[in-house]
């Protein structure tokens, strides 16, 4: 599966598996509960979220920063009805997110608002 589309749970049981851990040993090498590490795999339970994020992909060896880190960070956060807390800090982009909304919903910005959101991710 792409991992595009695929959950929060999708993405950790994945990483997990490709570390060639089952669950049980992985929670015991972790100190982790893996009946909770099982759910979040499940997308029974949320995915964890801002410090508890930070240990669950440091308990998968994703090195903060990366990629694959913001890759799972921004699954978390879009699972919870959350905007990335460090798009969240950007003023500048923070007050044109809504014609990134209205392009979303099937809206027409205008070329001067997608121009000025372009330039503003462009300095970021």
């Amino acid at each position: 599966m792409d991992n595009r589309h695929q959950t929060f749970g999708q993405l950790f049981k994945a990483k997990r598996v490709s570390l060639g851990m089952g669950l049980r040993k992985f929670c015991l090498i972790n100190g982790l509960d893996p009946g909770n590490v099982s759910k979040i795999e499940r997308g029974v339970l949320q995915p964890p979220q801002r410090e508890a994020l930070k240990r669950y992909l440091g308990c998968l060896g994703i090195e903060e920063g990366s990629g694959e880190w913001f890759n799972f960070a921004d699954q978390a956060a879009l699972e919870a009805g959350q905007i990335p807390p460090d798009i969240m800090s950007k003023e500048k982009a923070i007050k044109h997110l809504p014609v990134v909304f209205r392009a979303l919903r099937g809206g027409k910005p205008t070329k001067e608002d997608f121009e000025r959101l372009v330039e503003i991710i462009r300095r970021s």
